[in-house]
């Protein structure tokens, strides 16, 4: 749905604008554009799509990655918009940041046969249609052929009964139909063609007006150039020299994705609840106001910082808090007070991560992204529901080393990406039968992650039991009371 000013008001404006230009004086500066400033959009590429990858044909999953989220059904939330938006033509593009990486029949070699990924998608609208574009890597199906396509023309956009002129901030559009374009079917690694109806897209950005644009002004007569004076700049210490207390600092940790689904989904039917300055960024916690030492020289840090989390629902009742980050020698330790069944363990080793980079630039210090793996107090910490080693989401890092450093903008991913419960729907639509079998399959969570189909199993199991046990007991007392 888009924000729109009353139609009569244009006339009103046309005729200002009109008589401005006529009327407007010389060196009198003229408004600009808006930008686009922040938002988010919401698709899920093609549920059945979704539902192929994680069933039991491909037997594979996905990874977000830029810090997107999982929202409502089958969603993905890619965040931090920027672009620019026309009023008065309705011109607009958004880019978006943020991806989403699909996996699916491994190979014994450890690759996959099906390998595609989706980032940085842009919504573009100009002259009455709209246009989603994306950067895609896929593998081609029976060939295997890599193809790395940067801002193809992913899927047309139906905007039938939208007018983009006149909106006011925030612009939004709701359940906007997309359509698989030639370009996006071949990006796409050959799973569709073209003309498929992909799900349909939502977004909402927040537009602000530009910066006024200065007019051109009668250039003055020189004056006597005066030689140039030497100023003494402030000798700047070097990387190396850049050591000792901490500024700032904030680490954001999403924990693991499927575990947080299994914390939202039908079996635990729970959520989260943050403390103690802990922010929520829907794929992603920050943990922030860190204190501690750095050593530029020998790339150390050690910092704690504030905030925790607690996960609560049938079955589960974990807390993290005081989280803190030791890293020595490249190598990158995140641990927590863990509090589980009423009972606290200080200081737990939860993940280790990669940490070979630690060179300040402008005064900050920066980890985006490092890969995570369990330790093995870390997998006790979480039941044993992950096994030592298991991945879990990546650890981004950043700390202000300088007096006038800044630490980056949570990801604009709204605060209900938080609670979203597992992906789970259904959509029909052509394709091929492989994956279009899986519109018949409901993605569930022992899909979602094999640590959580143990309950399913159980649960499954004993259902199977009782229903033959009675089945049984049925036969046998039919048997005594039927006649010879």
């Amino acid at each position: 749905m888009l924000s729109f000013r009353p139609a009569r008001a244009y006339g009103a404006a046309l005729l200002a604008a009109l008589l401005g230009a006529l009327l407007l004086p010389a060196g009198t500066a003229v408004a600009a554009d808006r930008t686009v400033q922040g938002g988010r959009l919401d698709w899920g590429l093609k549920s059945s799509f979704q539902k192929y990858v994680t069933g039991p044909i491909a037997n594979g999953n996905y990874r977000l990655t830029g810090g997107s989220a999982t929202v409502g059904q089958s969603l993905f939330r890619f965040h931090s918009a920027q672009g620019a938006y026309d009023p008065d033509t309705g011109a607009f593009e958004a880019r978006f940041t943020g991806g989403v990486h699909f996996t699916g029949h491994r190979k014994p070699d450890g690759s996959h046969e099906l390998d595609l990924s989706l980032s940085r998608p842009t919504v573009r609208i100009a002259g009455g249609r709209g246009t989603l574009h994306a950067d895609m890597v896929s593998k081609e199906r029976g060939t295997g052929k890599v193809t790395d396509s940067r801002q193809v023309a992913f899927a047309s956009l139906d905007l039938s009964g939208i007018d983009m002129r006149g909106g006011t901030s925030p612009v939004a559009l709701s359940n906007v139909p997309a359509t698989l374009t030639p370009q996006g079917a071949t990006a796409f690694a050959g799973f569709y063609s073209a003309g498929t109806p992909l799900d349909p897209i939502s977004l909402s950005v927040d537009v602000a007006a530009g910066a006024p644009q200065q007019p051109e002004r009668t250039p003055e007569t020189p004056k006597a150039e005066q030689p140039p004076q030497k100023q003494e700049k402030e000798k700047k210490p070097a990387p190396e020299e850049r050591s000792g207390a901490v500024r700032d600092a904030a680490v954001d940790w999403g924990v693991r994705r499927t575990f947080r689904e299994y914390v939202t989904g039908e079996i635990s039917k729970g959520g989260w609840t943050l403390a103690d300055g802990a922010q929520d960024g829907g794929a992603l916690f920050r943990f922030p106001q860190g204190k501690g030492t750095f050593d530029a020289k020998k790339r150390n840090l050690t910092a704690a910082f504030a905030g925790s989390v607690r996960f609560k629902g049938e079955h589960i009742d974990l807390t993290l808090a005081r989280v803190t980050a030791d890293v020595r020698a490249g190598k990158g330790t995140l641990s927590a007070d863990v509090t589980s069944a009423g009972r606290t363990e200080k200081a737990v080793p939860l993940v280790t991560f990669d940490a070979a980079d630690l060179t300040p630039k402008a005064g900050l210090v920066a980890l985006t992204e490092a890969p995570a793996t369990l330790t093995e107090r870390g997998s006790r910490a979480f039941g044993s529901m992950y096994k030592a080693g298991t991945a879990m989401d990546p650890v981004s890092l950043a700390v202000a080393v300088d007096e006038g450093a800044r630490l980056p903008a949570l990801p604009d991913l709204g605060s209900d990406a938080g609670a979203s419960p597992s992906p789970a729907a259904s959509a029909t639509a052509s394709g091929p039968a492989s994956a279009e079998s899986a519109d018949a399959l409901e993605k569930t969570a022992s899909e979602s992650d094999p640590a959580v189909a143990t309950w399913v199993y159980v649960a499954v199991g004993a259902a199977l039991l009782a229903a033959v046990a009675v089945a049984t007991l049925l036969v046998v007392r039919r048997r005594r009371t039927t006649p010879n």
